[in-house]
């Protein structure tokens, strides 16, 4: 019989800086607070889907607790429950045979990723008490899988949440069955050196008013291959481990982006300038693309905006990703 914790980000927006590890967006508005009365009490209460799903474990022979979470502290508290016995060094660590697992209920990817985060804080060692039993390739080790149950519909084909990429279920009891008798298929996931996560990707660059891209310099780098030097106008720069930043409209800014294959894949859409024979002038988007380790952005420009698994931010300073090949999991069905 398994312990499962089924748990909801609420409100983060009276919690010490900002709660929920993703800006206060823990549930409402991306600044943490709720679009309207209805949005608040969403927040407190739980959706049916978790009902359904608490109910469909419970009728497995499942023990369920539901936890509303509404700041880091209140994540770290479950997450507490998937650590292993103590070692000798010292360092806390996930339980590879724990009889508790756990499933997030999620509005957005941004939610999904919030408690990621916290499980690398949880068990990622500092290098200097780095452990030899560490794979070589991975700062951090297996961390324990998750099951995901959307609380939201897929959106569209070409919108498509995390999970709806992976094919995950969405209905409460065939989640329910999945985290109890289905399998854990392990993915990649990027850290980055601001101290937090990505598990779909990285879209950088925006568009004002009217819909017209915003250009912006920056030197972006892939273990060693220069995409842009820093010196031209950049349109848009997509970092992804899945895909959901993989089109930008009509142009594909990463070729098949896999979860799974241990590289990111980076593109960056550059315009460039063009004469008909005519001496017509023409703008093209140059796309340039490559894939690796590690990825590497310096802004030259003061602030360029970006999404990070739908969580807005702003980028000022160099910035870098790399991949953690296999280091999270989902139960699948």
């Amino acid at each position: 019989m398994y312990d499962v914790v089924l748990l909801t980000l609420g409100s983060g927006r009276d919690a010490p800086g900002g709660g929920c590890g993703s800006g206060g967006a823990c549930c409402g508005g991306a600044d943490g607070t709720a679009a309207a009365p209805t949005d608040a009490e969403r927040c407190e209460t739980p959706r049916v889907p978790v009902l359904a799903c608490a109910d469909a474990l419970t009728a497995r022979g499942a023990r369920v607790t539901t936890v509303t979470a509404r700041s880091d502290a209140e994540i770290d508290e479950v997450l507490a429950r998937l650590d292993g016995p103590p070692r000798s060094d010292g360092l806390t660590w996930p339980d590879p045979d724990g009889k508790t697992r756990l499933v997030v209920a999620t509005a957005s990817d941004g939610q999904l990723r919030a408690v990621l985060r916290r499980l690398v804080r949880r068990y990622a060692p500092p290098p200097s008490r780095r452990p030899a039993d560490l794979p070589e390739n991975r700062t951090l080790p297996d961390l324990p899988p998750v099951g995901v149950l959307p609380l939201d519909p897929a959106r569209t084909p070409t919108a498509r949440d995390l999970a709806a990429q992976l094919g995950l279920p969405r209905d409460p009891a065939a989640v329910a069955t999945a985290v109890l008798e289905g399998t854990a298929r392990r993915l990649d996931l990027l850290r980055n050196d601001g101290g937090s996560v990505t598990l779909d990707g990285a879209l950088l660059g925006a568009a004002d008013d009217a819909g017209r891209p915003l250009h912006w310099r920056a030197r972006v780098e892939v273990d060693g291959t220069v995409l842009s030097d820093g010196t031209e106008p950049i349109t848009a720069c997509a970092i992804g481990n899945a895909g959901g930043y993989a089109h930008l409209g009509e142009v594909t800014l990463l070729a098949d982006p896999d979860p799974t294959d241990g590289r990111i894949a980076v593109g960056v859409a550059v315009p460039v300038v063009t004469r008909s024979a005519l001496g017509r002038r023409k703008v093209r988007l140059e796309v340039r693309r490559a894939r690796g380790r590690a990825v590497a952005v310096v802004p030259r420009d003061e602030r360029v905006p970006f999404l990070d698994d739908g969580v807005e931010g702003e980028l000022s300073r160099k910035r870098s990703w790399w991949t953690e090949p296999g280091a999270w999991a989902v139960w699948t069905g």
